[in-house]
């Protein structure tokens, strides 16, 4: 287990299409306290997506390489696809003291505690399933098939909130965000007071 030097892990988790994606890019627009780590990921890109900015995209054979020589803090396969945290880039950022947010799925939380026991853990959390429903058919990037499994883990994913040292109501865009900033602020704060 590596020491978290002064820079402090931000995790952001959830069910799938409770928005986690864009709350996170709506903070980054305006707000340079923390740095995104880019995933790699084995699936295809949706509509707009750009390799590098959005995820890496790479194909099974070189993700599973990858995972091979440990080059992954978490790696999961979630909804047919694979998704990995890469190791180097989030280790490099903490030890050089800066902060750090990670937007990853429920089983790479759990995978990332294990190793980062000092991190923030924040989980979004839809208004109601019916909301994430609408959510899901409004993105329109899965078959009914993809979308009833993504409703179904969610359901079970919900049970995993108490884990968490935070948790967000994503109802209204502009007020998670705000949510978000004053948590990192406040940890920010917080660890700043603790080493003294």
């Amino acid at each position: 287990m590596m020491s978290m030097g002064n820079g402090i892990l931000f995790v952001l988790s959830g069910p799938s299409g409770v928005g986690k994606g864009t709350v996170l890019e709506k903070l980054m627009e305006d707000y340079n306290g923390v740095s995104y780590s880019v995933s790699v990921t084995t699936r295809k890109p949706r509509s707009g997506e750009i390799d590098g900015e959005d995820y890496f995209f790479v194909s099974e054979e070189e993700f599973k390489k990858m995972k091979k020589n440990g080059d992954f803090i978490e790696s999961a396969r979630v909804h047919g696809n694979y998704y990995g945290t890469p190791k180097k880039f989030v280790d490099r950022k903490i030890s050089k003291g800066e902060d750090i947010i990670l937007e990853i799925d429920i089983q790479g939380a759990v995978q990332v505690r294990e190793k980062y026991p000092d991190a923030v853990y924040i989980f979004l959390i839809p208004p109601s399933l019916e909301e994430l429903e609408n959510r899901l058919n409004k993105r329109g990037s899965e078959d009914s098939e993809a979308k009833t499994l993504r409703l179904k883990n969610a359901k079970s994913e919900l049970q995993e909130v108490h884990k968490y040292d935070y948790e967000i109501l994503n109802d209204n865009l502009e007020d998670a965000v705000e949510d978000l900033k004053y948590i990192i602020e406040e940890e920010k704060k917080r660890r700043d007071k603790n080493d003294y």
